[in-house]
């Protein structure tokens, strides 16, 4: 059926469209020359809504770019300036004397009648006792230790000419403790004429250990020194560098030795009077 040019005028979006005749055989629709020749009203500071929405969202991403490599930066290189610091060591040290002695005197008696070596070693013991008096030494500082037996013929694997027909071994000690140091090791000298009485001491009866008992008494002023030239050192640091010296970030104490005033090979620290006292305190700063 042949369809006729018809010119229908049909709103849809508000733009006018005309059916005109395909030449494909369906229906095509154009604008009328009134919508063609309609001019398009201009965007507002010349460009359109949809521009400036990508403008602005290219500036946000920009600026948070620039943020986002900015702050770690920054507090990267904050970190690296505050973390500036030294460690030194600072040392203190004090000559002191002993102000205790401990003096153990061991002797010894052997033989095969156990009461006789019993009543002989009772009489030893007074004459130590007595000994330790005559040289100033009062009654609560002496101290007289029991009577160890050793029966030479219990043991199963000792034969009689390994003891020389010596049965029994009787051990006993006196032990002198004191704060008059000076005096111990005067008598430690005079003690021959204990030897030149008959008595038989073990091989270790002259050692006397001299102890420094007041440590805690110069702790407080030790450490102050050693902190004090820590300090120093952390100072000569700071001027050679070109920086200053802040607070204390962390600090060690150190372990306080007493050492032989005298260091020398095969000298033992308590067997000797005079002393020395140390600590090493390790200080680290902060520099600015």
């Amino acid at each position: 059926m042949k369809k006729e040019n018809n010119q229908q005028e049909t709103a849809e979006k508000g733009v006018t469209y005309i059916r005109a005749k395909a030449t494909s055989g369906w229906p095509t629709y154009q604008k009328s020359a009134k919508e063609r020749s309609r001019k398009k009203t201009p965007p507002e500071n010349g460009q359109c809504g949809p521009c400036r929405c990508r403008t602005a969202a290219v500036a946000v991403l920009a600026a948070g770019i620039a943020l986002g490599g900015f702050f770690p930066g920054y507090y990267y290189y904050q970190s690296k300036i505050n973390d500036n610091s030294v460690t030194v060591k600072g040392l203190a040290e004090r000559d002191v004397r002993a102000d205790m002695a401990v003096w153990s005197l061991p002797f010894v008696a052997a033989g095969n009648d156990l009461s006789q070596l019993r009543s002989q070693m009772l009489a030893q013991a007074d004459s130590i006792v007595s000994f330790l008096k005559k040289r100033g030494f009062a009654d609560e500082e002496i101290t007289v230790g029991p009577i160890i037996t050793n029966d030479l013929f219990a043991n199963p694997y000792q034969s009689t000419a390994e003891t020389n027909g010596r049965r029994f071994i009787l051990t006993q000690s006196v032990e002198l403790q004191t704060d008059k140091v000076d005096a111990v090791a005067s008598a430690l000298t005079a003690s021959n004429e204990l030897i030149a009485g008959g008595i038989v001491f073990a091989q270790d009866y002259g050692s006397v250990s001299y102890l420094f008992t007041k440590l805690n008494d110069i702790k407080p002023q030790m450490l102050e020194e050693a902190t004090r030239n820590a300090k120093a050192a952390a100072l000569r640091f700071a001027q050679n560098s070109g920086s200053k010296v802040g607070k204390i970030r962390r600090a060690r104490q150190g372990v306080f030795s007493v050492q032989p005033k005298v260091d020398a090979v095969n000298i033992l620290e308590h067997r000797q009077i005079d002393k020395k006292v140390r600590v090493v305190s390790t200080v680290e700063y902060w520099l600015k």
